[in-house]
């Protein structure tokens, strides 16, 4: 039986969590907030709509109810200091509500609980919350499963540090740059105590060749896609072409690029920007008002507005996989996204997306533009990602993930 953990639970964390209650492996499930949608609190309490969409985030499917077990404190004072804006109490690491400090608080909880739980063979945690309760499962012979859904922090740091010299006006936005040297060898030491690593694309297990200290086997295992949305809207025949980035306002994530090439298509594009803030200053507010700039959505608002989309752009730097990918694809969307992503593992050329070099305005222009004038060829690789999104669901993922948990407990 095992033990899976993370502290915000988002929606690749639930397929492996389902994977092992389907598989008869979950014992248990570690995360910080379970919150019951259209439960009483959710009914009758007055929040802003901006904090229950981000609560309504935290529910779960009930195939896992029975599993969920919650530390929720420090999570709580993360999501209130937002809310009240009390940015020195959430400060990267050093912060009492800081995402590390909810991450490292989580772990050490779970490895306080895990000597005293007999039936437990495994335990299945995520970068950067994993070396303590990995430490206390290898003292107690159990197997260690470490999921990586990243790039290696080695490959992260040498791309930001390039782009923060490239664009420095950027900077702000590269968060890896700030990690302290004690966050990343805590990273080292987890890859090191781990018996399986799973990647979820070929990107990212590659970066993993520059860990010293990996020992186990690297297994690639592909998320998923939706159910395929068939009622996607048409394209418009004379209309603008409605292009859709998700994911923070990174230069991580290549925004700058994006909003460069957007800049040259301002007539015939409609651009539509979903994300959060990860600078008060960049990108400068005049540039959000120029777009529609929508902060957050649940994940089910997230798919619906995909499907009034045309086209979704990812030009990252560096993705350990891009969730949003698939699921883009699922609703009719031709995905126009870089190398350092599963676009390669996803998408074939000119036939359901594109995929372009890293920090390439005038490639995504050109990609954008080609399909702006050849409205025939947009939809045929509308169809087309439709089609392909059907090869590789959640189910098969489940499958695989399932498998491969069962054959290391054995």
């Amino acid at each position: 039986m095992i033990l899976i953990s993370h502290p915000t639970a988002n929606q690749n964390v639930r397929q492996a969590a389902l994977a092992l209650a389907e598989a008869g492996l979950l014992e248990e499930f570690w995360t910080c907030v379970n919150w019951k949608e259209d439960g009483f609190l959710d009914r009758y309490l007055p929040f802003p709509a901006r904090v229950r969409k981000e609560l309504r985030r935290r529910s779960f499917p009930r195939e896992l109810k029975p599993f969920i077990r919650t530390f929720s404190w420090r999570e709580w004072g993360r999501l209130l200091s937002g809310q009240l804006g009390f940015s020195w109490t959430t400060r990267n690491e050093a912060g009492l509500f800081s995402m590390d400090a909810v991450y490292f608080s989580l772990d050490r909880r779970i490895a306080r609980h895990l000597p005293s739980q007999r039936r437990i063979k495994a335990v299945y945690a995520y970068d950067n919350g994993a070396l303590e309760s990995f430490r206390v499962a290898k003292r107690h012979g159990l197997k260690c499963i470490y999921e990586h859904p990243i790039v290696y922090w080695r490959k992260v740091r040498e791309y930001q540090r390039e782009e923060a010299g490239l664009h420095p006006e950027w900077a702000s936005t590269l968060g890896a740059l700030s990690d302290s040297e004690e966050k990343l060898a805590r990273k080292d030491e987890e890859l090191a105590l781990a018996d399986v690593v799973i990647a979820p694309s070929a990107f990212s297990r590659d970066s993993l060749a520059h860990a010293p200290h990996l020992k186990a086997a690297v297994q690639v295992i592909a998320y998923g896609a939706p159910p395929i949305n068939r009622r996607a809207k048409p394209v418009q025949g004379g209309g603008k072409l409605r292009v859709l980035y998700v994911g923070a306002l990174s230069q991580a994530k290549g925004l700058g690029y994006l909003l460069q090439a957007a800049e040259g298509l301002a007539q015939q594009i409609e651009l539509t920007l979903i994300g959060h803030r990860v600078s008060s200053a960049i990108p400068e507010q005049r540039m959000l008002d120029r777009y529609r700039w929508i902060p957050s959505l649940p994940h089910g608002e997230l798919l619906e507005e995909m499907s009034r989309h045309d086209v979704l752009v990812l030009p990252s730097l560096h993705e350990g996989f891009g969730l949003v990918i698939p699921e883009g694809m699922a609703q009719g969307l031709v995905v126009i996204t870089t190398p350092h992503t599963a676009g390669p593992d996803l998408i074939a050329e000119g036939i359901d997306g594109f995929i372009v070099p890293i920090r390439s305005a005038e490639a995504i222009e050109e990609k954008l533009e080609r399909l702006i004038m050849d409205r025939n060829l947009l939809t045929e690789m509308k169809l087309a990602a439709r089609r392909k999104a059907e090869t590789f669901s959640w189910e098969t993922y489940r499958h695989q993930l399932g498998s491969m948990a069962r054959a290391l407990i054995q």
